[in-house]
């Protein structure tokens, strides 16, 4: 019998697994074959095509599918989601996230912010802290952060991008090498299951490299729609940082590689508290 309605009558926990299950199969169909149609998909769960272009689109909006005519392919790798739509996709997730992490940020602490809309939320959860040193690459994060009148935020020079605010190039790679941090807080666009940290543009992951050489601790931040995904420039491996911070645990696969690495895994669970 075809599902007609997935949402028809507000909130239903059961129903909500099962559409989060039938997306994560149907990213691994994907993966597997390339392309699938949509007509293909609605036989294989049993669902009508309107429920599967609904999928399609909520998948293709948080960048784990690219939409096409009668079907769905891979992402770009070499071309990311736009800012205002990653400004509020997983918005609760990376609200979590950001709110588990700043509770691992002591006061009077040195950071490193670097660009992304997850920064972006932690920055929000420690506004309450006391007499933190920032330095960010991220216009969004110093805006932010500026509101405490206990903090001092510092500016990396660079060439600020009209999409996001964020600043990269040669300057702020050479701003950013005057100092020695105790927290570098990433953010990526994707995590390949070799446990590769890839995003899309060669400038900012310079940027973030140069803020990995020089923070005492490293700390990434990832909501679950990373895992998986692809982009065309590596940063690093998740054996290089010293702590990462998502919603879901990852795949055995990623879960072995952190701990052979012995790099700790928070993950922040629905019931994690967002003040």
């Amino acid at each position: 019998m075809l599902e007609n309605k997935d949402r028809a009558n507000g909130p239903n926990k059961a129903r909500g697994k099962s559409v989060l299950l039938r997306q994560r199969k149907i990213v691994d169909l994907v993966k597997s074959l390339g392309f699938v149609s949509i007509e293909s998909l609605s036989t294989n769960f049993s669902v009508t095509p309107q429920t599967i272009r609904r999928d399609i689109n909520e998948l293709t909006q948080a960048g784990q599918l690219q939409r096409h005519h009668g079907g769905a392919g891979l992402p770009s790798s070499v071309k990311n989601v736009a800012y205002t739509t990653r400004k509020v996709m997983c918005m609760p997730e990376k609200r979590r996230i950001a709110h588990l992490l700043a509770r691992h940020i002591p006061d009077n602490a040195s950071l490193f912010i670097d660009i992304g809309t997850t920064t972006e939320e932690v920055a929000n959860a420690l506004i309450h802290h006391e007499g933190l040193r920032v330095i960010t690459n991220n216009l969004n994060v110093a805006n932010i952060l500026s509101e405490n009148e206990d903090f001092e935020v510092i500016v990396a020079g660079g060439v600020v991008r009209s999409r996001d605010r964020g600043i990269t190039g040669k300057a702020t790679v050479d701003f950013i090498r005057q100092f020695k941090i105790d927290f570098g807080i990433i953010s990526v666009s994707g995590i390949d299951a070799e446990g590769c940290l890839l995003d899309f543009d060669y400038q900012e992951v310079g940027v973030g490299q140069t803020i990995i050489l020089n923070s005492r601790k490293v700390y990434l931040v990832a909501d679950h729609t990373k895992f998986g995904r692809e982009a065309m420039v590596r940063l690093c491996n998740l054996r290089d940082i010293d702590g990462l911070f998502t919603d879901q645990r990852p795949e055995e696969k990623i879960c072995g590689i952190l701990s052979e690495a012995q790099v700790p895994l928070h993950v922040a669970g629905p019931r994690e508290k967002v003040s």
